[in-house]
């Protein structure tokens, strides 16, 4: 019995230092890529609310378009302009009592993207049904697979906007017609599955 309440000790105290020294290995990461300038890449990552579509524009060219899941009624999408502040490859899951690894469980998949509105960013999903929907607490998010296109395209002190209604601009980009899914790559268009 004492063995097996030193086994639980232990593991307990693993998972205490795990939680502790995770962000601590993630920040010199998180350092170099702060450490960037904004105007480096100059890209802006464009969310339309109304479209439920996410465009990356560089240099006023349009060079990918996704589908995405918004922020539900009760608890919708930030509006306005922002920074992305952090970039994370197979994030843990952190909610009060909860944590979950990276994995398929993981309900933020394989890449998240922090922008500079505290507890809000772009992620990919365990729930690639949703995207298309207004069903997220908040957050943006994506389809695993586009999600990690995105994450290769975007760097920390990119300028994100998040619009909540269609203006000539959206509009323009996005197209006439709010319920398509485009994306600009014939090669990610062509894929089929995954998340």
């Amino acid at each position: 019995m004492r063995q097996a309440n030193e086994r639980t000790t232990n593991r307990r105290v693993r998972n205490v230092l795990v939680l502790l020294v995770a962000p601590v290995l993630a920040a010199p990461t998180f350092a170099q890529e702060q450490a960037r300038p904004a105007t480096q890449g100059g890209r802006l990552v464009l969310v339309s609310i109304p479209d439920r579509k996410l465009a990356v524009i560089e240099s006023e060219k349009v060079v990918a378009r996704f589908p995405v899941a918004v922020g539900s009624v009760a608890s919708p999408s930030p509006i306005g302009k922002f920074r992305i502040v952090s970039r994370v490859s197979n994030p843990t899951y952190y909610r009060p009592g909860t944590v979950i690894p990276t994995g398929k469980d993981n309900p933020v998949g394989t890449r998240w993207v922090g922008i500079s509105q505290k507890g809000y960013g772009i992620h990919g999903t365990n729930a690639p049904k949703s995207v298309g929907h207004a069903a997220s607490h908040g957050c943006i998010r994506l389809r695993n697979r586009d999600m990690e296109r995105l994450f290769a395209m975007v760097r920390v002190g990119d300028a994100v906007e998040i619009r909540g209604e269609r203006d000539e601009q959206v509009a323009q980009i996005f197209g006439d017609s709010a319920d398509d899914a485009t994306v600009a790559s014939a090669e990610t268009a062509a894929a089929a599955g995954g998340q």
